[in-house]
Order: C-alpha cells, then structure tokens, then sequence
C-alpha cells in the first residue's frame, strides 16, 4: 500500500523517499490534500540469456507475417496509404 506524502515532504525528504523507493516502497503525493501523482519503484531488470529465451519459445506456433499484419491493420483501423 502506497504511503501518502505532501509535496513538501517530497521536496524537503526527496533523499529519504529515493532511498524508500529503493527498498520498494510506493508513495501517492498530495497537495492541499488532494492526491496529484504516484511515485512507484521501477522493477529491477533481470537479465535472460539467449539461449533461455530461445528454449522459452521452442515450441511456440509459427508466425504468419501476412496474417499477422492483416490483424494488427483490422485492430487499429488506420488509412496505410501515405499522407500527401
């Protein structure tokens, strides 16, 4: 659950709150008492190597190309020709 700070606590404890979002903690900042914004920790990265990734989709269907674009197109309903 996210901890409810002002806007001054953010300015003046802005170290503290970067070492708090270090540990994984989560802030809703308010002025006047009204929520104005969210500040979460980033997840950290995990690094996959090549051959994990590859094993992990080793037996996933082909892809059609065409089909493919044919149902991103249809999804997104947008004009392919050129602007002019």
């Amino acid at each position: 659950m996210a901890r409810e700070i002002t806007q001054r606590e953010l300015r003046n404890g802005s170290g503290d709150i970067m070492r708090a979002l270090d540990r994984g903690e989560a802030f809703v900042v308010t002025r006047n008492g009204v929520p104005v914004g969210e500040l979460l920790p980033l997840r950290a990265r995990q690094f996959v190597a090549a051959d994990a990734a590859v094993a992990a989709f080793a037996y996933a269907p082909a892809i059609d190309a065409d089909r493919f674009r044919a149902d991103v197109d249809a999804a997104l309903d947008h004009d392919p020709s050129p602007r002019g």
